[in-house]
């Protein structure tokens, strides 16, 4: 009996406080990426942030980057919290194109039937809406990753070019049919056909870019853009946000 009231006065005492874990941030180190960095950003964290990571490359498209892109993406997605998503790259590039070393040893015929790039196109399916914030170069595949995105944000010293033909090939990843509707075929020809680059600021006039900013102002307005679009009604702007396919 002696037993049981000590047992009692144990089971009556004060309970401790339920121990709770941090709130989960995905991405938020960007230790889980090699080739990208993905955190959430924003006042309320509404906002994902997505930045290609590999400098010494330029940021060139291989395929290791894609698939981190996509897993990206499709985690942002998912996640109530967000509501915009931007992508960026660094200060020099954005993206200089695809990966030529991937390439080099294909034919036609191999990446004709291999479906080369099928993967590059996730980015066209995401329902929330993706800004692209382009400093430096943007050309060929980064160019085309680019104009996949829902509004593109450039940096003053921004480039975009599809030089593929200076080195025997055409754009493979919608940049031919989506620079014309753009941009409008005279200028997305010339482009095409002669590998030739233009500046933001040629760009904006064009209708390819929406706003030019200061280099080290880019991203931070892209997000603050991100921002405002994740504040109005998640389904309304999914119905709004007419991808360009």
């Amino acid at each position: 009996m002696a037993a049981l009231r000590v047992l009692l006065s144990c089971v009556r005492g004060p309970l401790r406080p339920p121990v709770r874990c941090p709130a989960w941030r995905p991405f938020a180190s960007g230790a889980n990426f090699e080739y990208i960095i993905a955190e959430k950003r924003g006042k309320n964290n509404t906002v994902g942030l997505i930045q290609l990571n590999r400098p010494k490359a330029l940021n060139a498209l291989c395929d290791g980057l894609i698939d981190e892109l996509n897993q990206a993406l499709k985690t942002f997605e998912e996640d109530p919290a967000v509501g915009a998503i931007v992508l960026t790259g660094g200060d020099k590039a954005f993206a200089a194109g695809a990966d030529i070393k991937e390439m080099q040893n294909l034919s036609f015929q191999d990446c004709y039937s291999s479906k080369f790039l099928k993967h590059w196109d996730h980015l066209t399916q995401v329902k929330k809406p993706v800004i692209a914030a382009v400093n430096g170069y943007a050309f060929g595949g980064g160019c085309e990753l680019a104009m996949m995105c829902d509004i593109i944000y450039a940096g003053e010293k921004a480039q975009f070019a599809q030089p593929e033909i200076l080195i025997g090939t055409i754009p493979g990843a919608g940049g031919t049919q989506r620079l014309t509707r753009a941009v409008g075929k005279s200028l997305a020809m010339e482009m095409v056909l002669t590998g030739d680059r233009i500046s933001a600021q040629d760009a904006k006039q064009a209708g390819l870019v929406s706003k030019i900013c200061p280099v080290e102002t880019l991203v931070e307005e892209a997000i603050q853009c991100a921002e405002k679009i994740a504040s109005n009604s998640k389904i309304v702007v999914a119905m709004a946000n007419f991808k360009d396919q």
